[in-house]
C-alpha cells in the first residue's frame, strides 16, 4: 500500500502526487485557498477568503500607517513610510541606487554585482524577475507533459541538442531551451500574457492615482469657491457698513453746518446794535 501524506490545510491524507509542491495542499484546498497576489506589495500569498486581497504584513501596515502610496522607484502601491516601499528601501541600502530594468524600463532594478543572480544575464526588477520565473516554471511543466511518452522524450533530446549547438542557445539559458515549435509559441504567449498583466496593473495603478488627484482637485475647487463666496459676503458687508457710516457722518456734518449758520446769523444783529449805541 502506497504511503499517504497529510494536507497542510485540511490535514487529510492523500498520495504524495496529489499534493501540490511547496505548500503540500490537496486539490480541494488549492481551489478553496488559491495563491493570489497582494493588492499592495504584489507578493503571492494563500487566500483565506475571497474578500481577502492583501497579505497579512500589508494588513498590519495598513492598521499602523494607513493606505500606502506608490513607490517612487517600482511604482508598486506599498510605500507605507515615506515615498519608497520597504523592498526598494532595503535594496537601495544594500546595493545602492536603482538602474533601469531591461524589461519594463522603469528605474527600479538593483544591481547585485553578481552575474549569477541576474536572470539570463539581464538586469531585471523584482516584478519582471517573478514574471520571468513563472514563464520558466510553465515551460518546465510543458516539457514534463511532452516527455510523458518515449517518442516525445526522444524528440526533446534531438531538439535540445540542435538548440545547444546553434546560436539560439547563447541568447537563452538552458532552462529556456524549448522542446518544439509549439512550446516556443507557448513561452512567447506566456511572456506576452505576463507583460500584458503587468501593464494592466500599472495602468490600474495610474488610474487610481489620477482618480485620487481628480478627487483632490475637486475638493480644492470646492474649498476655493467657498472661500471666495465668504470673501465676497464679507466685502459686501464691509461696503454696506462703510456706506451707512458715511451717510451718518454726512448727515451729522449737514446738521453741524446748519447750527453754524444759525449761530453766525444770531451774532450779526448783536454787532450792529453795539455800533449804534452812544
Amino acid at each position: 500500500m502506497a504511503a499517504l501524506y497529510a494536507c497542510t490545510k485540511c490535514h487529510q491524507r492523500f498520495p504524495f502526487e496529489a499534493l501540490s509542491q511547496g505548500q503540500q495542499l490537496c486539490k480541494e484546498c488549492r481551489i478553496a485557498h488559491p495563491m493570489v497576489k497582494c493588492t499592495y506589495c504584489r507578493t503571492e500569498f494563500q487566500q483565506e477568503s475571497k474578500t481577502n486581497t492583501i497579505c497579512k504584513k500589508c494588513a498590519q501596515n495598513v492598521k499602523l500607517y494607513g493606505t500606502p502610496k506608490p513607490c517612487q522607484y517600482c511604482n508598486i502601491i506599498a510605500a507605507f513610510i515615506g515615498n519608497k516601499c520597504q523592498r526598494c528601501t532595503n535594496s537601495e541600502k544594500k546595493y545602492g541606487p536603482p538602474y533601469s530594468c531591461e524589461q519594463c524600463k522603469q528605474q527600479c532594478a538593483f544591481d547585485r554585482k553578481d552575474d549569477r543572480k541576474k536572470v539570463d544575464g539581464k538586469l531585471l526588477c523584482w516584478l519582471c524577475t517573478l514574471s520571468y520565473k513563472r514563464v520558466l516554471q510553465k515551460t518546465r511543466e510543458q516539457r514534463k507533459h511532452l516527455s510523458s511518452s518515449s517518442r516525445a522524450g526522444h524528440h526533446e533530446k534531438e531538439q535540445y541538442s540542435r538548440l545547444s549547438s546553434g546560436s539560439h542557445f547563447n541568447s537563452f539559458s538552458p532552462d529556456l531551451a524549448l522542446d518544439s515549435p509549439g512550446t516556443d509559441h507557448f513561452v512567447i504567449i506566456a511572456q506576452l500574457k505576463e507583460e500584458v498583466a503587468t501593464l494592466k496593473k500599472m495602468l490600474h495603478q495610474k488610474d487610481q492615482m489620477i482618480l485620487e488627484k481628480e478627487k483632490k482637485i475637486t475638493e480644492l475647487k470646492a474649498d476655493l469657491q467657498y472661500q471666495e463666496s465668504q470673501m465676497r459676503a464679507k466685502m459686501n458687508q464691509m461696503e454696506k457698513t462703510h456706506k451707512e457710516v458715511t451717510e451718518q457722518l454726512q448727515a451729522k456734518n449737514r446738521e453741524l453746518l446748519k447750527q453754524a449758520a444759525a449761530l453766525s446769523k444770531g451774532k450779526k444783529p448783536e454787532k450792529s446794535g453795539a455800533m449804534t449805541s452812544p
